[in-house]
């Protein structure tokens, strides 16, 4: 019976003394990268087979590792493997049952393979089912918010910037702003996905090997539309970890804000909106509160993954072709940010999907006269005004209304220049005369809500395949 592989490392034919206790409590990465274990059998057993089809491996042999392959599926999926302190990483692991199953043939198993191109392999199936699941967690988001914004009908808001009220929108308008949004972030995941979907399986440590390998089997075997070019690339690349983390920070940055204007809109302040008790938190010592704590937490780990991206951009950048041990740290910031860009967008879909909509609050903000006073400016612009004298004329009617203390539309009233447009200054007349493609209004929202349901519509489709 062969010594199982765990009892050493997998490199000790070339340094004959036990490695230090401290060398390998440094250097192990079993506790991060456990979680691969189902890519590393996928790749292993995609890995034998091609074995076997080339003739490297005979029938018996390539049967006896599948087998105990099957086995070490079994044992994971159901929690009862057993990890040995030995195991450096969660290819040493599973590589050291496969020898205790299968015995002299699960010796075989590492045949023409290294761990640079296995774990470059197990990285890209993991993004790959990942990056798919955060697709789909944003595009469930999106619908959230495409279905709240037609069920918010013709109610509008003050849209501000520089978070002073600035002209009246549909709520509608607002909520799609944050659609389009994650909807670019969806593609953004789709062409990342794209480039992972290149095997590395097959290039061995950097120069490929003198076996006769077929690494596009394995490629086929594992669902990758293409194989690795050129060896030394495939097992340096992390462009796919950094395009991925990328993809979750910035779709982190676009819930951040989506999380900022709930903060904002839940306050007595603002008063537009009103968490659904599932979604908030009370606080410890303050009887009153109502919390959102989701929403803050969501800003709060933005900046955490902020940090994630730029650190692994940091590693990537002082290394020289080909594998080099600072890859190890390409993991925990990877996974972090998978984890949490999901677990935000599913929060952020509850709080959204419960959220209750004060639109007679939002309503009052919008109506007051000074957010027509761009309406008043383009009247007279089309009275053959230029925009920048109308711009004055308006703006000086404002300041005499904040100043005098007289209600603006008394000033307009009296202007002969705009006494026809007093009727711009009504409740609800600014918010339903956007009629710009794209703008505000009713006529405009109508048409972008039916563009949104065709964005989410094509979505679905590349989410179904």
């Amino acid at each position: 019976m062969t010594e199982p592989t765990g009892s050493k490392p997998l490199w000790h034919g070339r340094l004959g003394d036990r490695p230090a206790d401290a060398l390998m409590a440094f250097t192990e990465s079993l506790t991060v990268d456990r979680r691969l274990a189902p890519d590393d059998v996928a790749g292993s057993r995609a890995h034998v087979r091609m074995l076997g089809a080339t003739g490297i491996l005979n029938r018996d042999d390539t049967e006896r590792i599948l087998a105990a392959l099957d086995t070490v599926e079994a044992e994971l999926a159901d929690e009862t493997f057993r990890f040995e302190p030995a195991d450096e990483d969660i290819h040493t692991a599973v590589e050291r049952r496969v020898t205790e199953l299968a015995g002299s043939s699960g010796a075989k198993l590492h045949t023409g393979r290294s761990r640079n191109d296995q774990v470059a392999t197990d990285l890209r199936l993991y993004v790959r089912r990942e990056g798919r699941t955060l697709a789909r967690d944003l595009h469930a988001l999106q619908h959230t918010l495409l279905d709240r914004a037609r069920a918010a009908g013709d109610a509008y808001l003050p849209g501000y910037t520089h978070l002073q009220r600035a002209q009246p929108v549909l709520l509608a308008h607002h909520l799609l702003a944050h659609v389009w949004a994650l909807a670019r972030d969806v593609d953004r995941c789709r062409d990342a996905l794209a480039r992972a979907a290149v095997s590395p399986l097959g290039a061995g440590a950097l120069a490929g090997s003198s076996l006769p390998l077929d690494p596009d089997v394995t490629a086929h075997e594992l669902g990758f539309p293409a194989r690795f070019e050129n060896s030394l690339d495939a097992v340096s690349d992390r462009d796919f970890v950094a395009e991925i983390l990328f993809v979750c920070t910035l779709t982190m940055v676009h819930l951040s804000r989506l999380g900022e204007e709930l903060v904002l809109w839940c306050t007595d302040e603002f008063g537009f909106a009103q968490l659904a008790d599932e979604y908030a938190t009370g606080s410890s010592m303050l009887p009153q509160k109502k919390n959102p704590d989701v929403a803050e937490l969501v800003r709060g780990k933005t900046g955490r993954l902020i940090g994630d991206l730029t650190g692994l951009l940091a590693t990537l950048k002082g290394l020289p072709l080909a594998y080099n041990r600072d890859l190890q740290e390409d993991k925990t910031p990877l996974f972090d940010a998978l984890d949490t860009s999901q677990l935000a967008a599913r929060a952020l879909r509850g709080a959204i999907a419960t959220l209750h909509f004060d639109t007679e609050r939002m309503q009052a903000a919008a109506d007051q006269p000074d957010l027509a006073a761009t309406d008043l400016a383009e009247h007279l612009v089309g009275q053959g005004v230029p925009f920048r004298e109308a711009h004055s004329a308006v703006g000086a009617l404002v300041r005499s209304s904040h100043d005098d203390g007289v209600p603006l539309t008394d000033l307009v009233g009296r202007d002969p220049r705009l006494a026809d447009a007093v009727s711009l200054l009504e409740p609800g007349r600014a918010a339903a005369r956007r009629t710009s493609p794209g703008g505000a209004g009713p006529e405009p929202v109508r048409a972008q809500l039916d563009a949104a349901q065709r964005r989410l519509d094509d979505e679905q489709a590349w989410l179904d395949t």
